[in-house]
């Protein structure tokens, strides 16, 4: 949990900044924890895989803006045929001039965007997504499978590409272009497929869905008041938080009030769950300083805007150079520190820890 709060504060840092600088410098930091940390486990390998992604998504946002992107005034570099709009299609164009200030207000959001993927894409590949799942409330395991199972989708595409390319290699078949394509892709297709029988089969064996002690109804609907309330209130004031125009006044008071009512919507529904885990992973100060380490740029982030709104809003109106923000850089520059404490063993592995022996296992 505590690498996914940290990927949680470098994508909130993300999205409360427009200065490139700062974004290149998020997405670097973020990238090289993820390479040193990541686990040698098939997700482990998925870090290049949102790379890529990201990429995709920066370039495809340039593209769209240069092809039927909105026309904004500045330097022309060059001039696509254009195609005649209709009335009610404003804002939508198809050709004409390319600016340079309409290709950085392109690049500056595919970069936004691509920074929070890859934030997430190197949470997955560092942290266990079944561990993510052992280590939330049990009320919330249904939610927690589902989620997991999502999660899983990448770094489980990866390791059956891999052992499906290694055995075509082993025989002497093709892994690239067309053909070696179509030779993984029905391998891989059915291997999923088994999995998911697998997967309903385990759920099945295990009871899924089985629900404990059945609470009041009195109980039942305040658990459940709670819970819808207090997501609501964190998705308004999140988003309030998250957005530099302050459209929601009281944002960060909306977003306590909701985590506070969440809590104690997912408190009062516990009971309904009687699963336990053997040997819990601890979250100790390792994983505190971590959590802190994530969420310290976008307190940063906040801190300047406060400070120095102009150098974290950047526009290419006119076209200069972004300033860089010293408390901001310093924050993203902290970004890295859980290289520095997280425990070598864990960043081998990125599952398994020290666990302390019981005493009947030291007795043994």
């Amino acid at each position: 949990m505590a690498w996914w709060l940290w990927a949680a504060g470098m994508a909130v840092a993300a999205l409360r900044t427009t200065n490139p600088i700062l974004l290149i410098g998020l997405g670097t930091v973020v990238i090289a924890v993820g390479v040193i940390c990541r686990s040698k486990a098939p997700w482990g390998r998925s870090v290049g895989v949102f790379v890529k992604i990201g990429l995709f998504v920066i370039v495809l946002r340039v593209l769209l803006q240069v092809v039927f992107g909105q026309r904004l005034p500045g330097h022309v570099l060059f001039t696509l045929p254009a195609i005649p709009m209709p009335a009610w299609a404003e804002g939508v164009s198809i050709g004409g001039p390319v600016t340079i200030e309409g290709i950085l207000v392109a690049l500056v959001g595919g970069l936004r965007l691509g920074v929070v993927l890859v934030c997430f894409g190197v949470a997955n590949a560092i942290a266990s997504p079944r561990e993510v799942l052992r280590s939330l409330p049990a009320v919330l395991h249904e939610v927690a499978v589902a989620v997991t199972v999502g999660l899983c989708f990448v770094p489980e595409v990866m390791g059956s590409v891999a052992r499906v390319r290694e055995a075509r290699l082993l025989r002497g078949r093709p892994t690239k272009g067309f053909a070696g394509f179509r030779g993984i892709a029905i391998p891989v297709l059915e291997d999923a497929l088994d999995r998911s029988t697998q997967l309903a089969a385990s759920m099945g064996a295990r009871g899924f869905g089985r629900a404990g002690t059945t609470p009041t109804r009195s109980m039942r609907f305040l658990s459940r008041t709670a819970t819808i309330i207090g997501a609501l209130l964190m998705l308004l004031g999140g988003y309030g938080t998250l957005t530099a125009s302050g459209a929601i006044p009281g944002a960060p008071l909306l977003l306590v009030c909701g985590v506070v009512a969440l809590g104690v919507g997912v408190a009062s529904n516990t009971r309904r769950s009687t699963r336990t885990r053997y040997r819990p992973t601890p979250f100790g100060l390792r994983s505190a300083l971590c959590v802190v380490a994530g969420w310290v740029p976008a307190a940063c982030m906040l801190a300047s805007a406060h400070l120095d709104p102009a150098s974290m809003s950047w526009s290419p109106y006119p076209l200069t150079w972004p300033s860089v923000p010293v408390l901001a850089t310093v924050g993203v520059l902290l970004g890295v520190a859980p290289i520095a404490f997280i425990e070598p063993a864990r960043r081998r592995e990125g599952v398994e820890i020290a666990v302390r022996p019981t005493r009947a296992e030291a007795a043994a």
